[in-house]
């Protein structure tokens, strides 16, 4: 039976329809994510399914005795409660007891009208008891620890935006709703506890959720259908992302050979009309009536991705050496000991609990805070560009378009000048939008336009903090797709597993007492290894961070043990590339595919030059640690 149910919602915001008719039908144990370009309308529909704003047309049903509950973007609290009150604000009902309780308890603590506050005492208490019971409480305790809140007492206008947002989160868990619809519930999150959310939602939060993220793995392990909203219209398909995305290609792929089908009858059917047959007979009519409605008919729409580059300047072999670092804030020591060598290629995810360091290392990193010991030395011809979490460098008054171009018609990218429009259609902004102030923009919006700007200077070393946060799919795939193929150095700090998987080339991980510890390849291996390295149970290394064990006898300059770790496998995955790279030769070699499958010789030639990258990539790494390892021997 529906617990809710919308059919041909409207809705437009002046001229720009986001909603066009779209109808939803939400089962109790429904799990269905939702995913869109950034202002395709997604936060609309999740404020009209939640009953917070109407639509222009169209209704929703929800069943008579189903709680809705909505976990906004960004949280609202009213008064000045503690971290445990607003969690326990979730529970409606059973909070209003438990407040009675509490007012009947002072007054009798304060001797006040005995017998009635006494009743009343009684009276919340039964009700407490029918709502769920006083473990509730500490449900909520335990809630609010698992997602990073560890003073309950604590009052939330105190809190950072992160930690309002995950207060927030707490407070939708415990209220356990009929029906729960969740707007982007990973950002301000760390990786292991959206990896614990996975598995609460997935198996212990009861009734129908509705999801709205950018993170994919998330919809993968969590949703059973994934709907996409483009155009004011929604499709929905079965399965998590990866079905999704199998899904949403044969469909296009289906919907393009129609069009191709469509396009030759067309040309077919004007070439005997422009030979003026006569069109007497009833055969000749309705030749020309299938003509006209074939040329009626519209095209298929796809939806339009992002294309991003970055030029690249030239660089030195080794792009940032770090010795011996030491970060401390107030007193608490964040990294102790990290020595770390990039080189050009190298693309380096950061990962670690909230409140870790991990800005706080790249602000070192970028000199923006001295370090309390050791050094940072950028190499030579080092060209840095920031992208920070707080997406400094815009101005909210200004628009788009003077943010990016700075009033020029004509901006440069490398060695040639484009139009500025044209530019920033690269990034999704129609031309409504890049006159709009940057201050109106939504999260990902805001984003892509500081991408757009950033980008127009040449680099050989990107710096990003949370740079997947707010962006939509779409975006972040054009994203993966220019790192994998930057021809320089990247350092990203970022919570995306999915993304760590596609770009990273090594993870540095935020461990106990300050240790920072790099491992070899993209999240996945890092766990792999982190799993193995645990369950071996190694003894801690004598010395800080990543140094290895004294009695190995190395020179302070030589391996770390993450670096010894992944040279070990180097080999194995330069091999691995390298048959990649015959295999996509082996295929672009044979004739049949230019006959038989002619529309995909573009995606396997751009996949060989991505393999062949990698190697080279791989390669250079394996020379560097080889050079590291011989030269401290």
């Amino acid at each position: 039976m529906p617990v809710v149910d919308a059919q041909e919602l409207v809705r437009a915001y002046g001229a720009r329809t986001v909603l066009g008719g779209v109808s939803l039908t939400l089962d109790s144990g429904d799990r269905v994510g939702l995913v869109g370009a950034n202002g395709s309308g997604k936060s609309t529909l999740a404020r009209i399914l939640a009953g917070l704003e109407d639509p222009d047309a169209g209704a929703v049903v929800a069943r008579r005795d189903a709680t809705i509950a909505y976990l906004p973007q960004e949280p609202r609290f009213d008064g000045t409660p503690t971290a445990l009150e607003a969690a326990l604000g979730g529970l409606g009902a059973w909070g209003e007891a438990r407040r009675r309780h509490d007012e009947a308890s002072a007054a009798i603590a304060a001797g006040e009208d005995l017998a009635r506050w006494t009743a009343a005492q009684a009276e919340a208490a039964a009700a407490i008891e029918r709502l769920g019971g006083w473990d509730l409480e500490h449900a909520a305790r335990a809630m609010l620890s698992r997602v990073g809140i560890d003073d309950p007492s604590r009052r939330v206008e105190t809190m950072s935006g992160g930690e309002r947002r995950r207060v927030d989160l707490a407070r939708f868990l415990v209220s356990r709703p009929d029906v729960g619809i969740l707007d982007e519930p990973t950002n301000h999150l760390d990786v292991e506890t959206i990896e614990w959310l996975e598995g609460h939602l997935a198996s212990e939060q009861p009734g129908a959720l509705f999801l709205i993220t950018h993170d994919r793995y998330f919809l993968d392990r969590v949703v059973t259908r994934t709907a996409e909203l483009s155009d004011g219209r929604l499709a929905i398909y079965e399965g998590g992302y990866a079905a999704y995305l199998e899904a949403k290609a044969e469909r296009e792929a289906h919907e393009s050979r129609r069009e191709r089908n469509r396009q030759n009858l067309l040309r077919r059917e004007l070439d005997w009309l422009r030979r003026s047959p006569s069109a007497r007979t009833t055969k000749q009519k309705a030749r020309i009536k299938r003509a006209e409605g074939v040329m009626g008919e519209a095209a298929p729409t796809l939806a339009r991705g992002a294309r991003l580059h970055v030029e690249t300047t030239r660089s030195g072999r080794s792009v940032l050496d770090v010795e011996d670092l030491r970060v401390e804030v107030a007193g608490r020591t964040l990294v102790d000991g990290l020595t770390l060598s990039l080189v050009k290629g190298e693309r380096v995810g950061i990962v670690g609990p909230n409140g870790c360091g991990k800005t706080t290392l790249l602000r070192t990193v970028l000199g923006e805070r001295a370090p309390a010991g050791g050094t940072v030395t950028l190499g030579k011809n080092a060209h840095v560009t920031y992208f920070g979490q707080r997406r400094e460098g815009l101005d909210e008054a200004a628009t788009v378009l003077e943010n990016v171009a700075g009033g020029r018609a004509r901006i440069t990218l490398g060695e040639r000048t484009m139009d500025a429009r044209g530019y920033l259609e690269r990034f999704l902004f129609d031309h409504d939008q890049m006159t709009q102030p940057v201050s109106v923009l939504s999260g990902g919006e805001k984003a892509r336009a500081l991408l757009a700007k950033l980008l127009l200077t040449p680099t050989n070393l990107l710096v990003m903090d949370e740079p997947t946060n707010d962006l939509d799919v779409q975006t972040l795939a054009a994203l993966e797709e220019m790192l994998v193929e930057l021809e320089g150095t990247a350092l990203v700090v970022t919570h995306d597993r999915w993304f760590l998987d596609r770009v990273a080339t090594s993870i540095l991980a935020f461990e106990e007492d300050g240790r920072v510890v790099r491992y070899a390849g993209g999240y996945s291996d890092y766990r792999a290894q982190r799993g193995t390295r645990d369950a071996a149970d190694k003894p801690a290394p004598a010395s800080r961070s990543e140094a290895p064990p004294a009695e190995e006898g190395r020179k302070p300059k030589g391996l770390t043990y993450g670096e010894r770790l992944e040279l070990e496998g180097l080999m194995d995955r330069i091999g691995e590339a390298e048959a990649k790279v015959s295999e996509l030769e082996g295929q672009l070699a044979d004739p049949t595919l230019y006959t038989e499958r002619p529309d995909d010789a573009a995606g396997l030639a751009s996949a060989l030059d991505e393999a062949r990258s990698a190697v080279d990539s791989l390669l250079a790494r394996w020379e560097h640690l080889e050079e590291k390892k011989a030269a401290a021997e």
